[in-house]
């Protein structure tokens, strides 16, 4: 007598990681607001059209620039886009690693008139700190704590002082609108 082989069950899935409608709108919103200022202003910067600044002579602050920009759409790309593919988990590691690079950057950006830190600095450890959550939370399951990781570092560390830079006299700011 042959045995009959059975289907194996499908594996039990994680909790959805679906955003809400009015947190999607809000991404999404301000994902392509905030990626559209930032492109237009490196592309006036590139082309020369953008008028002269002097942070562009600090080499940290072009570092910094150059990590931080790519991180604006691709987070959120990662808020929008299917949860939990391969491509998801490759390019929020990307992501992560810009983040905390972005951090690490700002170290190196002080005021000019003392060479001291400003009130912005205050975001590098929290940055640092939400990386560590994002990751340490994906990594054991726990879902819906990743979910508000993600979310606070990407409005709270990431577009909140983006916006700074787009003061008056701050480098963006004049790339921007000059």
């Amino acid at each position: 007598m042959t045995a009959i082989a059975l289907p194996r069950p499908a594996a039990p899935r994680a909790k959805s990681f679906d955003l809400g409608p009015v947190t999607r709108a809000a991404v999404g919103l301000v994902g392509v607001a905030f990626t559209t200022a930032c492109a237009l202003a490196a592309v006036r910067f590139a082309a020369g059209l953008a008028p002269a600044h002097p942070n562009t002579q600090n080499i940290a602050v072009m570092v910094h620039v150059a990590v931080v920009l790519p991180t604006v759409p691709l987070g959120a790309w990662l808020l929008l886009a299917t949860k939990g593919t391969p491509r998801h988990k490759a390019l929020g590691k990307v992501w992560v690693v810009l983040m905390v690079l972005t951090a690490l950057t700002a170290l190196f950006i002080r005021q000019i008139n003392d060479g001291g830190f400003s009130p912005i600095h205050l975001f590098v450890p929290l940055t640092l700190h939400g990386a560590w959550k994002t990751v340490a939370t994906a990594r054991r399951g726990d879902i819906a704590a990743h979910k508000r990781a993600l979310i606070g570092l990407y409005l709270g560390a990431l577009i909140l002082p983006g916006l700074f830079a787009f003061l008056p006299g701050r480098l963006m700011s004049t790339w921007l609108f000059g």
